[in-house]
């Protein structure tokens, strides 16, 4: 097929291909009417591409003759392909005629493509192309046709990469790719001083050496190719001696070329520079729609297109698009898009004058291309003469604020002396009165700070700041004795007191907000802490760099509410600004750690435990290499270890920690200090985890007192005491008592913010019910549990996977087999990628897979269920899952011919279980069960 057969064919079939096969069928039938040879090649082509997907992979045009490594074309040896196109082949060549060594960039044209008397032509053209000596342009040295008739152009050989990919590549910034291109602009500049028009700019043609040097390629081939014999016609049939996607609307339409034919084409290459993108997006990339798009469609700014993202879909970074948007919105846009004007006439007159308004962008000169308002050159003024203007006006208010800045200290040096000196004597005084009690009395800390609180009412009525700053002082006491409801009281007085004033000191107005967001957090009220910190956030970074340590505390504060109502990236950048100004400039190393805590706790929020466990160790050998192994941090940083390590099954491990998290706990901050108590219930968790569940009740017993005398009926952490004595009750056969106790925890947190507590509450209601064979209530439970840790930001895969793991053995006992082999199976993958194959929830829902398996009689079932059975682990969790393993493989086997070995094995596990958990369980219950079930079996 020849090039002109092909040039009609190919848009046909590009729409044809587009289309359903019925339509398709009715536009052949169409086309036969009008041209039924142009019909049938077409269906050819389509029944092909039915055929397979590669018909086209051969070329439709004839290769070139003689077009091979070492061939001789005129005086030129070919060397190596450099790169092919529709018209013909460009090769590495070197002079072989012994006139003189030269490499060259030897371009082939096809035979036919070009006019027949193209050696004339090409004789009268090298005179005319010899004028253009510019040092980015590469020349055409030689033209001619060799003796078997292949026409050829000899150029300067560029070793080089096109300007697009260039920039790309080294991530020019805009300035850079600007100057880059204003060398395009002097090479085609010379060009039309010479009355030469290249016709063809596209990246391809403009080349950048490794020296940063712009060379164009092609000037002048275009005109050789274009003679009134070969002239494009409308149709798009006939030969283009130009590239579509860079062609300008006069060429598309077969009209005279002039000079601002190529400023169109350098504002297409200069849209693509810029935003890496083509100016017109097209639904389908065909001719037509190109020609469509070029003649009537108005391109978008560059400045959007990038905000709109690259054609590619390989996305980008969006700051960075963000950024040279930015750069690019206004001057350039309007540039590029006056160079790209649909009518010769609106655009640049000339590529100087482009080039000359891309020089006054880079000068931060007004330019041509923008309506010239007085706002805008003022801007362009302030912009070229900035340093100028910022040093004046630096210097004008450096004095302004020097005087400013004396006049104000010396009023807050007074103030805050006064305010201090007022505080140091009512506190004297508050002491020496208390040194009245009687002799063997004790002194009563709270009664003396409730005396504080009424002296302060008397004495400092007149001085409110002072007054304010003590209610702080004697709330931040109550917190660390754990009266949190009488701190909130007085921090809300305090608050009251400030609003009231004019004027408030940074510092007080920063600890205010602090205290009280801390005493909202112990209260569980995470919403309200988070609304009174939050309209302060500003002041804090306004003056973290005058007041570190408040802004520091501020941070830490407002990041802890935060984490627990789950605005986890909020929480992160509260931690890390707090972090930053305890290394610097602070140096403060308890606060450092404090914070890699927070952090640290941030991931086991999110899901990623062994990450949140190796920063915890970290932070806790930081601690006590720096600060001292005798911190009250310490104890913070072991409970934290403890819980994780429990929640990862390694249940010595944990009981570890949580003993030394007790021990130093009570040592340094007595029994009825908030972390103590906090320490004795992760204790009796374990407690209840190791089957010890008469010191684990008395634990939770006695927690819950306190608990309910300092926090309320509705605090977070009185709902999970609850839970945990619910655990208890059930563990120990009460199972109404152990619904009454859950009942309490779950009415208090349903309140917001508490969705992961509910989601392990409503889980354990449910496994309480299907213990019970209360299957139905159970789903429910599980249903909504389910639902809420599905929707737990973070990756919460293993907590969903246990869910429907107690899923799938409600299902089963409902009868629903296949839907609980389902259910099963999927909590086996979930609980595996959230926790690993070998941990115990893992195991777990692969028992209970593979028990119900085995009721359905599959021998692979039984082999995991022996493999389960023989684990073989110094943890209670997996030897939990071994014992029950085993009870299983028991009950599958006691109706057969071995039963008196079955009943055997079975009493020897019970043994053990009574040995390993002497006051029983419902793991106990559950073996009991199956042994009865075997006894009492015909």
């Amino acid at each position: 097929m020849d090039a002109e057969r092909w040039q009609r064919l190919s848009p046909l079939l590009d729409a044809l291909l587009e289309l359903d096969p019925p339509t398709r069928e009715r536009s052949l039938a169409s086309l036969r009417e009008e041209d039924p040879q142009l019909a049938e090649d077409l269906a050819g082509l389509l029944a092909l591409e039915e055929e397979g997907d590669d018909f086209l992979s051969q070329p439709l045009i004839a290769p070139l003759p003689g077009a091979r490594p070492d061939a001789l074309i005129g005086p030129y040896k070919l060397e190596r392909l450099l790169g092919e196109g529709g018209m013909g082949q460009v090769w590495l060549a070197s002079r072989a005629d012994g006139l003189y060594q030269r490499r060259v960039a030897l371009k082939l044209l096809r035979p036919g493509l070009a006019d027949p008397n193209l050696r004339l032509r090409f004789t009268r053209e090298r005179q005319i192309l010899a004028r253009l000596g510019h040092p980015h342009i590469a020349r055409l040295l030689d033209a001619g046709i060799s003796a078997d008739n292949q026409p050829y152009l000899a150029l300067d050989y560029v070793d080089g990469e096109p300007i697009t990919e260039w920039c790309k590549s080294r991530a020019l910034d805009v300035p850079a790719c600007v100057r880059l291109f204003m060398q395009v602009c002097e090479a085609v500049s010379h060009a039309h001083a010479n009355l030469i028009v290249h016709r063809d700019l596209k990246p391809s043609n403009i080349l950048v050496t490794p020296l940063d040097e712009v060379r164009l390629l092609d000037f002048g081939i275009a005109k050789l190719l274009d003679t009134a014999e070969q002239a494009p016609d409308n149709t798009g049939t006939g030969l283009r001696a130009f590239t579509l996607h860079y062609a300008a609307p006069e060429q598309i339409r077969g009209e005279p070329v002039t000079t601002m034919t190529d400023v169109y084409s350098l504002g297409v290459v200069l849209y693509e520079v810029l935003s890496g993108a083509k100016p017109y997006r097209l639904k389908r990339q065909t001719d037509a729609e190109w020609e469509e798009a070029i003649l009537g469609a108005d391109p978008l700014k560059p400045s959007s297109t990038l905000l709109r993202g690259p054609d590619d879909d390989k996305g980008g970074d969006p700051a960075a698009l963000r950024k040279r948007a930015r750069q690019i919105t206004g001057d350039l846009d309007n540039i590029v898009l006056k160079a790209l004007a649909k009518r010769a006439e609106q655009r640049y007159p000339s590529v100087e004058a482009m080039a000359l308004d891309l020089q006054r962008y880079l000068d931060g000169k007004p330019v041509h291309a923008r309506a010239q308002s007085m706002a805008y050159r003022l801007r362009k003024y302030a912009g070229r003469h900035r340093w100028a203007l910022v040093s004046g006006t630096l210097v004008a208010a450096t004095l302004a604020a020097a005087l400013g800045i004396v006049l104000w200290q010396s009023r807050q040096f007074v103030q805050e002396g006064a305010r201090a000196q007022a505080l140091k004597d009512f506190v004297v005084g508050l002491f020496e009165n208390a040194a009245s009690t009687p002799e063997g009395v004790p002194l009563d800390v709270r009664q003396l700070l409730d005396a504080g609180v009424q002296r302060g009412d008397i004495e400092l009525a007149r001085q409110p700041e002072a007054r304010a700053e003590l209610f702080g002082v004697i709330a931040r006491l109550r917190l660390g004795l754990g009266d949190y409801a009488d701190a909130a009281s007085l921090l809300d007085r305090q608050a009251t007191i400030l609003d009231a004033l004019g004027s408030v000191p940074p510092s007080l107005r920063l600890e205010s907000a602090t205290d009280l967001g801390h005493t909202r957090r112990m209260l569980g009220d995470y919403a309200g802490c988070i609304a009174g910190m939050r309209p302060w956030q500003a002041l804090a970074r306004r003056e973290e760099h005058q007041l570190p340590a408040q802004a520091s505390e501020f941070y830490s504060q407002l990041g802890r509410c935060q984490r627990h109502t789950g605005q986890y990236d909020a929480a992160r950048l509260m931690f890390e600004r707090s972090l930053a100004l305890r290394r610097d400039p602070l140096h403060n190393e308890a606060g450092v750690v404090e914070n890699l805590v927070d952090l640290a706790r941030l991931h086991a929020a999110t899901g990623d435990t062994a990450r949140a466990q190796d920063e915890l160790r970290r932070a806790l050998a930081q601690l006590r290499a720096r600060v001292g192994d005798r911190h009250p941090l310490a104890v913070d940083i072991l409970g934290s270890l403890c819980a994780l390590r429990r929640a990862q099954g390694d249940v010595r491990g944990a009981e570890q920690d949580c003993r030394k998290a007790l021990a130093l706990s009570l040592d340094l901050q007595g029994p009825q200090h908030r972390a103590t108590v906090d320490a004795r219930r992760q204790l009796a968790a374990l407690h209840v985890d190791q089957g010890r569940y008469s010191e684990a009740a008395a634990e939770f017993t006695s927690s819950q007192a306190w608990l309910l005398a300092r926090l309320g009926m509705e605090h977070e952490e009185v709902s999970r005491n609850y839970n945990s004595l619910a655990i208890v009750d059930w563990e120990r056969g009460d199972t109404d008592a152990a619904l009454r106790n859950l009942d309490r925890a779950i009415a208090i947190s349903r309140k917001p913010g508490h969705a992961q507590l509910l989601a392990a509450q409503l889980f354990n209601r449910g496994m309480i019910l299907h213990d019970a064979g209360r299957d139905t209530e159970a789903r429910l439970q599980l249903r909504e549990s389910l639902r809420l840790r599905e929707a737990l930001p973070g990756d919460h895969q293993g907590l969903a996977g246990d869910t429907l793991r107690l899923l799938g053995e409600t299902s089963t006992g409902l009868g629903e087999h296949a839907a609980a082999e389902r259910q099963l199976q999927r909590a086996v993958s979930l609980t595996r990628e959230g926790y690993g194959a070998t941990h115990p929830h893992a195991l777990r829902a692969e028992l209970s897979l593979a028990r119900l398996q085995a009721h359905a009689g599959s021998a692979p079932a039984l082999g995991r269920l022996e493999r389960l059975a023989s684990l073989s682990a110094t943890d209670i969790e997996r030897r939990r899952v071994a014992w029950l393993a085993r009870a299983y493989l028991s009950e599958r086997t006691c109706h057969g011919p071995q039963r008196e070995q079955v009943l055997q094995q079975l009493a020897a596990l019970d043994l053990s279980l009574q040995q390993a958990q002497p006051e029983g369980g419902a793991m106990v219950r559950e073996v009991d069960a199956i042994r009865e079930g075997c006894q009492s079996a015909p």
